[in-house]
């Protein structure tokens, strides 16, 4: 529109909806106001202002609500002399309306109002206001301030936050509502990281202590997926002091997600206070956590980090704690756990070395092999054919491969065509002599299998070795 139509036209309909005896003309104008305050002169910006107001007045609460619901895009286009002047009486107003729906959108323009203030206008102005909606009677207000109470925070500036927005904050824990509580826990990190480590201490983790045992698991469960993060804050003497205790009680939660979230960020521990710490305060609950009746995800989560504790704390500490684990979970009832075992075995081979796990995991995996279920036996089979690597052709050859071809005989067609796939990639391990003296025998039997998916696999292996053998043929001149 041209500013002359806008004016004649577009003013002259926003009045018009203002002073609507029907409740849906009013609503409406709410919206509208941002758009023509920029586009008009002076005068009639100071008459828009006087309007607005009244509709922040308005006899009717569905009014005042869309009027409280609409502040924030107003506020954005009004000159900063008026916004302290007018629009702060507005959201006055509007913060101890009697109806919550009302208060609870003026929560919402908090920050696009204190954007457009300074601090030393905004933080006695403001804060108080804001300090008084954590006491509200209506639980969503509350919830609303405990969601935006971080960048509250950033911006009223550092000089509130560690006076009245930390005891906001503190207030917010320990409300009696599920939802505000929860809200408030998934953001204990975000909000620590623009406190100083003392302030942390001494007021937010006892709120962290308390939220971790709460009656509610959607709370811990909110908490267990921060919390971690509160290490690298604390650095390493604040978090073993005040921070393990509480992750240890989150490791023996009846809730498995609780379990799950704090495992899987484990790691983020250990670059803070160091595996040696953490496997000494932790090591019990985290041996308890890989029975079979906890949750897969943990028992697969340890799996990845059992090398990282063995490679700091070394091959005695595996010996006398986590060997049979290991072994354990390669047979686990868990596909991606068995399969997560078997990856786990081979990185363990590598940081050892051949003579451990010639003498500590071979014996152990080669006993293993005549297990009654099909499954864990070709679990085996892929355990072997990743340690063959580790092991080298001498051992893979005198002590593993024999096993494999005796594995050829299995009454199982599913392990027999299992064999034939792990004896293709074998080849690549061992020598020339070991694959015409056993690897293509046994091939060659399997392709004569009277099951049909046995003999497509022998066949598929031995045309892949042909190929291999007689690419390693061709000279590079030729």
């Amino acid at each position: 529109m041209s500013e002359p139509d806008f004016i004649e036209s577009f003013i002259p309909m926003l009045k018009r909806l203002t002073a609507g005896v029907w409740i849906s003309d009013r609503i409406s104008s709410c919206g509208l106001f941002h758009i023509a305050y920029p586009r008009v002169p002076e005068h009639l910006r100071n008459e828009l202002r006087t309007m607005y107001r009244e509709l922040c007045r308005d006899d009717m609460p569905n009014v005042r609500k869309a009027a409280a619901a609409n502040i924030g895009k107003f506020i954005a286009t009004i000159e900063q002399p008026h916004v302290k002047n007018d629009i702060m009486l507005m959201f006055k107003d509007l913060a101890k309306d009697d109806q919550d729906y009302v208060r609870l959108f003026a929560v919402k323009s908090c920050i696009d109002l204190w954007k457009q203030l300074e601090p030393p206008i905004c933080v006695p102005e403001l804060v108080p206001i804001i300090v008084k909606f954590t006491q509200d009677k209506y639980w969503r207000v509350r919830c609303m301030v405990a969601n935006q109470l971080l960048e509250l925070c950033h911006t009223v500036g550092p000089d509130a936050t560690r006076t009245d927005m930390v005891r906001a904050y503190v207030r917010l824990a320990r409300d009696k509502e599920v939802e505000v509580r929860t809200t408030v826990a998934c953001k204990v990190t975000t909000f620590c990281q623009i406190l100083t480590p003392e302030i942390t201490v001494q007021h937010i983790l006892p709120c962290v202590k308390a939220l971790s045992s709460d009656s509610s698991r959607f709370v811990r469960t909110a908490l267990s997926l921060d919390i971690v993060g509160l290490a690298p804050i604390l650095e390493k003497d604040a978090t073993i002091e005040h921070l393990l205790p509480t992750l240890q009680s989150l490791l023996k939660d009846s809730f498995s997600e609780v379990r799950w979230n704090i495992v899987s960020k484990l790691d983020q521990m250990n670059q803070v206070i160091g595996i040696d710490v953490l496997s000494q305060t932790l090591l019990s609950v985290i041996v308890e956590l890989t029975a079979v009746r906890h949750s897969w995800r943990i028992r697969h989560v340890m799996i990845q980090f059992i090398p990282i504790m063995a490679s700091e704390l070394g091959v005695g500490f595996y010996n006398d704690v986590l060997v049979s684990l290991c072994l354990q979970w390669l047979k686990d009832k868990i596909c991606v756990v068995r399969e997560g075992a078997v990856q786990n075995l081979k990185r363990l081979a590598e940081i050892f070395g051949r003579e451990w796990t010639s003498e500590h995991i071979i014996p152990q995996v080669l006993n293993m092999i005549n297990d009654k279920y099909s499954l864990y036996r070709n679990n085996i089979l892929d355990a072997l054919l990743n340690l063959a690597p580790v092991m080298g052709s001498e051992i893979t050859c005198s002590q593993i491969l024999p096993v494999i071809l005796a594995a050829s005989k299995d009454s199982v067609p599913n392990v027999r065509f299992h064999v034939a796939k792990v004896l293709k990639s074998l080849a690549s391990v061992v020598d020339q002599s070991a694959v015409e003296k056993s690897i293509r025998p046994c091939l060659n039997e399997l392709k004569e299998d009277k099951d049909p998916e046995v003999e497509y696999f022998a066949k598929e292996s031995l045309q892949a070795i042909d190929q291999v053998i007689g690419q390693n043929k061709i000279s590079p001149c030729s």
